[in-house]
């Protein structure tokens, strides 16, 4: 695995977590934003 597929990856496991503490938080909003980031890195990965 190539160091910019691990940055990648790793960048998508950090935006889950944030969003799954937001939502546990009760934030609003904030949780859909790092889940659209994340998603957004995913990509990165295809």
């Amino acid at each position: 695995m190539s160091l910019s597929r691990l940055a990648w990856l790793l960048t998508v496991i950090a935006c889950l977590i944030t969003a799954a503490a937001m939502l546990l938080e009760h934030y609003r909003g904030y949780p859909a934003v790092a889940l659209v980031v994340g998603i957004a890195a995913a990509m990165n990965l295809l």
